[in-house]
């Protein structure tokens, strides 16, 4: 796997290479790029460009025209940048706003392979008006390496419902960081959503490790119109954070 603690990662997307700075030494976990991230975004580069593309099982999931995405926890920006890269029509990029400066430092250090400043936003996950304040449902909800504190799930699973359309999916990249949280999001997102594990062997073998996997989340049909006593109870687990609205990055 291609991951480094080097101040900065380099990652080819397409015919395009991303340059992300980190900071390891940063009290945030925000300002490093986790690993899942860069085995979310080469996973979905190998299947836009398939050896046989008459025989591409996720070429539905890499049709991104036209398409709204959001991304939770965003970090230093990797996987987001890279899914904009891969044909998304336009995706917000979200975190808490301590992480905000390493994410526009980022964005900008990017601009010219990205052609554009792409959207960024503060987001902490139980707060409803900074959710609201994103215009969803999106087509696409986005989040890597984001379970690891057992208090924060059932925000992030009312999160990622909140946003997500009823036809439309969470693409998650995943390790099982503490058991306590990873037996509780999981619980939580069987009341949701339908999960579909992506087979190890179809990970980018120069990225795929053996803990790092990536998950399709999609609603439950009974549960696509979402109650809205459920989204209360998800959310329902302490104080909500101030209100930003979306801005440029």
């Amino acid at each position: 796997m291609k991951f480094t603690d080097s101040p900065v990662i380099e990652l080819p997307v397409g015919d395009a290479r991303l340059s992300v700075q980190q900071d390891n030494g940063s009290m945030h976990v925000g300002t490093s790029v986790w690993p899942c991230s860069l085995v979310l975004v080469k996973f979905l580069d190998r299947w836009a460009r398939p050896p046989d593309p008459a025989h591409n099982p996720y070429a539905h999931l890499l049709d991104f025209r036209g398409k709204r995405a959001v991304e939770l926890g965003t970090g230093c920006g990797a996987a987001g940048m890279g899914l904009y890269l891969l044909g998304l029509a336009d995706i917000v990029l979200t975190d808490i706003a301590p992480v905000m400066p390493a994410l526009r430092h980022n964005l900008k250090r990017n601009k010219p392979v990205l052609r554009k400043t792409l959207k960024t936003a503060v987001l902490y996950w139980n707060n409803g008006d900074q959710i609201k304040s994103l215009n969803p449902p999106f087509d696409i909800v986005v989040a890597t390496d984001v379970v690891y504190i057992e208090e924060s799930v059932g925000h992030l699973v009312g999160a990622m419902a909140a946003l997500v359309k009823s036809d439309g999916l969470v693409l998650l990249g995943y390790q099982l960081r503490s058991p306590e949280a990873d037996k509780r999001f999981w619980e939580l997102c069987e009341e949701v959503f339908v999960k579909e594990k992506v087979r190890h062997e179809d990970l980018h073998p120069e990225y795929a490790y053996e803990e790092a996997d990536v998950f399709i989340l999609r609603k439950k049909k009974e549960d696509k119109d979402m109650d809205k006593d459920k989204e209360d109870e998800l959310n329902d687990y302490g104080p909500q954070e101030g209100s930003e609205s979306v801005v440029p990055g």
